[in-house]
């Protein structure tokens, strides 16, 4: 996040709801850039440098997952909120799997919406979890370079894993507390924010990635302890 005042891209295809916006965030010290179609706001995304993207899911021209889906191909750590009237299981979870920070459903409080924006700044621009001393872990064949968010099997620097911040957060917590249960509620709470439907379906898609990138070690398993959370299984 920018020293500044924090540079939000507004994409919000009513206009007059999106300049009220506008206004109202800006009065709460934020420079906001309003674009009214998917299309308008891939173009304002490459022109500037943003702290964080509002994204209305139905656009006309580009949709908020297309437009997220390319704005992930120039950025995949900024943090998104998206828009949505519908408020269906299906929009949210799509969300999610794009990367999403969060989701709000339209009508809304306008100082919900800042809340919210707020909370993902704060936790952008670094949370102390406690661990933030341990910057580089080992993990059966691997090294977990916390800082950098690299994942590096058996010193092959060539095919490193380059982790979004999420995975990163999410692979730490692991590792900290490796062979021991970790609570799915504390996960949550820490990376997330918070703890709900849409947030435990958020980090068992973030699961799934790390998995797959710490399958080349057979000697390493994120397992499932049901009804209580999930355990890094190293075994020595």
């Amino acid at each position: 996040m920018s020293d500044q005042n924090p540079q939000i891209l507004l994409v919000e295809d009513d206009k007059n709801f999106g300049d009220v916006l506008k206004s109202y965030l800006e009065m709460h010290d934020f420079n906001l850039t309003l674009a009214t179609d998917g299309e308008e706001g891939l173009n304002a995304f490459k022109k500037s440098k943003y702290d964080i993207c509002i994204l209305d899911v139905m656009m006309p021209k580009k949709d908020g997952f297309t437009l997220a889906k390319e704005i992930r191909v120039e950025d995949r750590d900024i943090p998104l909120i998206f828009l949505t009237a519908r408020g269906m299981k299906e929009d949210v979870l799509q969300g999610f799997e794009l990367g999403a920070d969060d989701y709000i459903t339209k009508p809304f409080n306008s100082e919900e919406l800042l809340a919210r924006i707020n909370a993902i700044l704060k936790r952008s621009g670094g949370r102390d979890n406690g661990i933030d001393q341990v910057k580089e872990f080992s993990v059966g064949k691997y090294v977990f370079n916390f800082p950098l968010r690299i994942l590096t099997y058996d010193s092959d620097s060539e095919n490193a894993e380059k982790l979004s911040p999420k995975e990163a957060e999410l692979l730490r917590l692991f590792c900290y507390n490796k062979n021991e249960v970790v609570p799915r509620s504390e996960a949550l709470t820490k990376i997330w924010g918070e703890e709900n439907y849409f947030t435990a379906r958020s980090m068992d898609v973030f699961i799934t990635k790390l998995r797959k990138y710490l399958k080349r070690d057979e000697n390493i398993e994120i397992i499932n302890i049901h009804g209580n959370g999930f355990q890094l299984q190293v075994k020595e």
